[in-house]
């Protein structure tokens, strides 16, 4: 069934980014799936891994993970059950970096370097809003639109007004532009960073490589070659992950791939509430 007013191919890809942006979003999802980007693991190691959760919050969150596809649990016995990446979770992370590049290059700046899993999470609930993607994905491929034409694309059964509220919500967090009242809406510079975000999100849903992300219909850049983006905060904090693990040997102990630590490279101070100075889009 439809969902917006877009031909029915980029009215499905929409759809599938949306549900997968939705998987991880939840909080703590990210860390979870972090946490076990190296070997599979008992639930008290992933307990100990992610200490902040309390009694009772990991399981359901590792039900859900594991109802999305992500992770896979496995029973080796009736004490032994361990949890790790389904070849779909671990083909997934590799889109984490690109998340992480597009924070540090357009979200606000604040008074502290942020460790890349805040990163990852303020850019996340930027995506997730309602109808976000769909009015980013429209402004992208039609360059202007005024804002009735916007909601007969994408809301063709609401009353067209109600583009309004979503439409000032992407324009406060920097990702659309306007000249004023009755003027048409664009992508801002920030919106249009986004591209290597939802070309990666959109070839992993359709289960294509993320090499074809470039090829994107709409956020592709075709002949474009890849440059390797700096990391600002902690460009070693997310590494891509093998496609499998490395054999191991008879006696020797498999090394993991993150630490704990790792999630937190600065110290947690509180986020200041005082207004931040403007520096891209808002956190």
């Amino acid at each position: 069934m439809a969902i917006t007013g877009l031909p029915p191919d980029t009215d499905a890809d929409i759809a599938r980014v949306t549900e997968a942006l939705a998987m991880i979003t939840p909080r703590w999802n990210v860390r979870i799936m972090l946490a076990l980007s190296g070997p599979p693991l008992r639930y008290s190691e992933i307990a100990a891994k992610v200490s902040w959760l309390q009694n009772g919050q990991l399981h359901p969150k590792l039900q859900s993970l594991c109802d999305a596809g992500l992770l896979q649990r496995t029973q080796h016995s009736p004490r032994h059950v361990t949890y790790g990446h389904t070849d779909r979770g671990a083909a997934l992370l590799p889109v984490l970096p690109l998340i992480v590049t597009w924070a540090e290059k357009h979200l606000e700046q604040t008074d502290r370097p942020l460790p890349a899993i805040e990163q990852i999470e303020d850019s996340l609930t930027l995506l997730t809003r309602r109808h976000a993607a769909a009015i980013l994905w429209v402004l992208k491929s039609r360059e202007e639109v005024s804002g009735r034409a916007l909601a007969r694309i994408v809301m063709p059964s609401s009353d067209w007004t109600n583009i309004y509220p979503p439409l000032r919500q992407l324009v406060a967090d920097g990702l659309v532009d306007t000249d004023g009242l009755g003027q048409p809406y664009r992508l801002s510079a920030s919106g249009e960073g986004l591209a290597p975000v939802f070309g990666a999100l959109s070839a992993w849903s359709a289960g294509h490589p993320l090499a074809q992300a470039d090829r994107h219909p709409v956020w592709g850049r075709p002949g474009a070659e890849p440059t390797p983006e700096r990391w600002v905060s902690n460009q070693s904090r997310l590494p891509a992950p093998a496609t499998a693990p490395a054999p191991v040997r008879a006696g020797q102990t498999p090394a993991l791939t993150w630490q704990n630590r790792d999630l937190f490279s600065h110290s947690a101070t509180a986020r200041p509430k005082a207004a931040l100075p403007a520096g891209g889009p808002r956190r």
